[in-house]
């Protein structure tokens, strides 16, 4: 992907200065927020000379700045969004990447991809992309509390893309709506017939949490009992899947379907499934939870949950960009809507 490094006009990009006022021993944007109680973006307003700020609040602002002696950095922000990885090798890297790109294109900004926090990788943080000056970040699954505090201090946005983590409030995020998912998935099993319903969930990330409790929701919601027995909790890769899977099946009462936390696990359960002689859905019906787009061709297709990854990494890239002009953002936490893909995995329970 291109890196174009274009300079262009910085907004409320926070600066390191002496100070005598009274302040800390550093300045920053942030700072200036905090002190006046208000958002970051206002400050860039009051920077600016942008509207929607009120006249008492663009005088507190103001009168801080004066104070402090803020002043605004050189306007050399690159143009770049910047997306950061923790591991690239997972299947939907490619529907986020894509997403991006599209937003990307959309605002005339380019994208860097960067992968950092590994243990088998080169060593790169977050201080190389603040030296980088993106016009924002997207970081997928989590940024820590210093990764957010440096960007913070140096007026960069960022939005976190699918937290697998609990975000304090006011940290801007993007994800799914995990609960309902896990229950359509749940309630579409229910009325082709199924009762034993199993489960083979992931680690307690806040996104496999809200499947599992759509899934426990859906059961008590037809009057059926949320069973410890049926649900298993394992990894979110294909083999991890198949050995709970193997778990689950080889017992004598063993469930009729089962709903995984993704679409890996559940084709783990295909091959678990292939290895005790069953079929899918002729003797077992099986939900995944993603759509990621191999599924489709999978033997038989998967019945799985659509998470429109694509569409959340754009509604993403929009909100840190809107975040970077200090435009009015209603909302910094957004959830966009799964829905239920219906295939060929999934049937009526024999008898």
């Amino acid at each position: 992907m291109p890196d174009n490094r274009s300079d262009v006009p910085a907004t409320g990009e926070a600066e390191e200065r002496k100070t005598s006022g009274g302040g800390p021993a550093t300045v920053t944007i942030a700072y200036i927020a905090e002190s006046a109680g208000v958002s970051v973006p206002t400050v860039s307003k009051v920077l600016n000379g942008r509207s929607g700020v009120s006249d008492e609040t663009r005088s507190r602002v103001e009168e801080l700045i004066l104070r402090y002696g803020y002043r605004k950095p050189p306007k050399n922000r690159s143009n770049l969004v910047e997306l950061v990885f923790r591991e690239l090798e997972s299947m939907w890297a490619v529907e986020i990447i894509r997403g991006v790109e599209r937003a990307a294109r959309r605002n005339k900004v380019s994208v860097l991809v960067s992968e950092f926090g590994l243990q088998d990788a080169p060593a790169r943080t977050i201080d190389d992309t603040v030296e980088r000056r993106p016009r924002c970040v997207l970081s997928v699954a989590w940024l820590s509390e210093e990764e957010r505090d440096q960007l913070q201090a140096k007026g960069i946005p960022f939005v976190v893309f699918d937290p697998n983590r609990e975000l304090p409030d006011g940290v801007p995020f993007v994800g799914a709506t995990n609960f309902r998912g896990g229950q359509a998935a749940t309630r579409h099993l229910i009325e082709l017939g199924h009762r034993r319903i199993g489960l083979i969930t992931g680690p307690d990330h806040p996104f496999c949490l809200a499947r599992t409790a759509g899934y426990c929701s859906a059961l008590i919601e037809a009057g059926l009992p949320v069973e410890p027995d049926l649900m298993v909790k394992t990894l979110l890769t294909r083999e991890d899947g198949c050995a709970a899977a193997r778990d689950l099946l080889s017992r004598p009462d063993r469930p009729t379907a089962v709903f995984t936390a993704n679409d890996m696990q559940a084709l783990g359960v295909y091959r678990a499934a292939r290895e005790l002689g069953l079929r899918v859905p002729d003797d077992l019906s099986v939900v995944g939870f993603d759509d990621l787009p191999a599924v489709a061709w999978a033997d038989p297709p998967l019945t799985t949950v659509h998470q429109p990854l694509a569409d959340m990494a754009v509604a993403a890239t929009e909100l840190a960009l809107a975040l970077g002009r200090g435009d009015d953002v209603p909302q910094v936490g957004l959830e966009i809507a799964t829905s239920l893909t219906v295939r060929e995995s999934t049937a009526p329970p024999k008898g």
